[in-house]
């Protein structure tokens, strides 16, 4: 069987190097040592995105991902996964010109969900992602129920990302913030938290965390392996 070609459409480097390590070291359970499927990965600049992000300008960051989906099609892609879960308030623009298939982050992490039972989850983010409706549109339809921060935890994550994970920064002290605003969401009844910033899980620790942790670059990894294994 010959796996196929996988195309990362990618948004900031940390979380798409997680993204791509992710599924070539794991691959070698399937593949053997050393081996994974094809993958070919394109970004624009993040300062581009966030130029956009930063007006609520949507309708250019979906050209934004169309130019890099049309790059990914040309060299052989037979579907996309993008690593990116707060460019995805763009996806619907983008869907009805998608040339290739698509596997949506917070799909993939609400079957997750769904298969250990967890009807109430607690989101985690960048400022735009937590108050946009990415995972509330999805985890609605799914009957699933969810938590945001408070707006000061909010700001402070948002701040944690952009000043921060993106740069390769990892501090103590952000990580055990990280840490209160889970048992927070603990204390509101979820019953496992969403780190939907693909930086997040290079901080938080789950062995740390006081409720399961629901890593959403490492579920659209190996969501994208299996598929490029014909695994589902």
């Amino acid at each position: 069987m010959k796996a196929r070609h996988i195309g990362i459409l990618a948004c900031s480097a940390e979380g798409a190097a997680l993204c791509y390590r992710t599924i070539c070291i794991e691959a070698g359970e399937f593949l053997g040592q050393h081996n994974h499927p094809e993958i070919t990965m394109h970004t624009h600049p993040l300062s581009q995105y966030m130029d956009y992000i930063r007006k609520n300008d949507w309708e250019s960051v979906s050209r934004l991902m169309l130019s890099s989906l049309d790059i990914l099609a040309q060299a052989g892609a037979e579907f996309i996964i993008c690593p990116d879960n707060t460019i995805h308030q763009a996806f619907p623009l983008v869907e009805p010109y998608t040339p290739i298939p698509w596997l949506h982050i917070a799909e993939e992490v609400a079957k997750v969900a769904i298969r250990h039972e967890y009807r109430k989850l607690g989101i985690t983010g960048t400022k735009y992602l937590m108050t946009g409706p990415v995972y509330t549109t999805i985890l609605e339809a799914k009957k699933i129920g969810h938590e945001i921060p408070d707006a000061d935890d909010r700001e402070r994550i948002d701040h944690i990302i952009f000043s921060e994970l993106v740069n390769s920064i990892f501090t103590e002290s952000s990580r055990l913030f990280l840490n209160k605003v889970i048992q927070k969401f603990n204390d509101r009844g979820c019953k496992a938290v969403v780190l939907g910033c693909t930086e997040i899980p290079l901080l938080v620790d789950p062995n740390d965390c006081t409720l399961p942790v629901l890593d959403s670059t490492r579920i659209l990894a190996r969501a994208a392996l299996k598929h490029s294994l014909g695994l589902e």
